[in-house]
C-alpha cells in the first residue's frame, strides 16, 4: 500500500502564520520530514507519537543532500504511512520542491501541495507596507541571489532587476548581496534605492532594517555576511510607519 505526501507550507517561522489546512496535515501526520526554519512551536501541532525526521539545508552548514530527502519521502510513504514534507516560507519558492515532487512522481507516490505565508510577504507585513504600489511599482520580482554552487547567479536579468519601478526580493542573497548591488549599479539603480532586510522572521530574535541598496551591501561585507535566515527587499517599496 502506498502512503500519501502532503508539501505543507510553514510560512516563516510564527505558527499563528500557519494555514488551517497545513495544521489539519501536521495533526494527522504519521511522519513529518522538516527543515531547521520549519521548526520549533510549528512542531507542537504535530501528534504525539508521529516520527519526526530533521531534514534541514542551511547555506555555510552541513546539511543533508536532497537525493537523501527524496529517498526517505518516497521510503516512508511506501509503508502506507501519511507523510508530511514541511518547508519554511511557501514551499514553491525557492524551496526545492521540483526535485521532491519528480522523486514522487518516479515512484508513483500521490501528493499534494498546501501554499502558505512566503517571507517576501512577511517582511513586507513586518515593516507595515505593501509589496506593490498603484502607481510606482509595476511588479514584484523574486529571485534567488545563489546558484547551486553558493554563488551569484551569472545569468539573472540585471536589466530587470535594476528597475527602479519593480519591488525586488532576493532569498538566499545574504552572502552575495555586495556582488549583486555592484551589478546593479553599473546596469543603473541608484545607490540610494530603498531596501528593506528581514532576519529570522517568525522568530524571537526577529530583525528588520530600513537601509539602502549602497549601504547594505557595504555593512554585509563587513559583517562577513553571517549566516542568517535573510531575505532583502528593493526597490518601489511603499511606505511603512518611521
Amino acid at each position: 500500500m502506498s502512503g500519501f505526501v502532503s508539501f505543507v507550507s510553514a510560512g516563516p517561522g510564527d505558527p499563528e502564520l500557519l494555514t488551517l489546512k497545513a495544521v489539519s496535515r501536521l495533526s494527522a501526520a504519521d511522519v513529518v520530514l522538516y527543515d531547521d526554519l520549519a521548526s520549533g512551536q510549528i512542531l507542537d501541532h504535530v501528534r504525539p507519537g508521529a516520527n519526526l525526521v530533521a531534514v534541514g539545508k542551511r547555506a555555510g552548514r552541513l546539511s543533508t543532500r536532497q537525493q537523501h530527502v527524496n529517498r526517505l519521502l518516497i521510503e516512508h510513504a511506501a509503508t502506507g504511512a501519511r507523510v508530511v514534507r514541511l518547508k519554511s516560507g511557501d514551499a514553491g519558492i525557492f524551496g526545492r520542491l521540483e526535485e521532491e515532487i519528480e522523486a514522487l512522481r518516479a515512484a508513483g507516490i500521490g501528493y499534494e501541495i498546501i501554499p502558505g505565508v512566503t517571507t517576501a510577504c512577511a517582511a513586507a507585513a513586518q515593516a507595515g507596507m505593501p509589496l506593490t504600489r498603484r502607481h510606482t511599482s509595476r511588479r514584484v520580482q523574486f529571485v534567488t541571489g545563489a546558484d547551486v554552487s553558493g554563488q551569484l547567479p551569472e545569468n539573472l536579468n540585471w536589466a530587470a532587476l535594476a528597475d527602479p519601478e519593480s519591488t525586488t526580493v532576493v532569498y538566499m542573497g545574504r552572502r552575495t548581496f555586495p556582488a549583486l548591488a555592484a551589478r546593479l549599479l553599473q546596469h543603473g539603480l541608484a545607490p540610494d534605492t530603498p531596501a528593506l532586510v528581514g532576519e529570522a522572521l517568525g522568530h524571537a530574535d526577529e530583525r528588520l532594517i530600513r537601509t539602502t541598496i549602497a549601504d547594505l551591501a557595504q555593512d554585509i561585507d563587513q559583517d562577513g555576511a553571517e549566516a542568517k535566515a535573510t531575505v532583502i527587499l528593493f526597490g518601489a517599496l511603499g511606505r511603512g510607519p518611521a
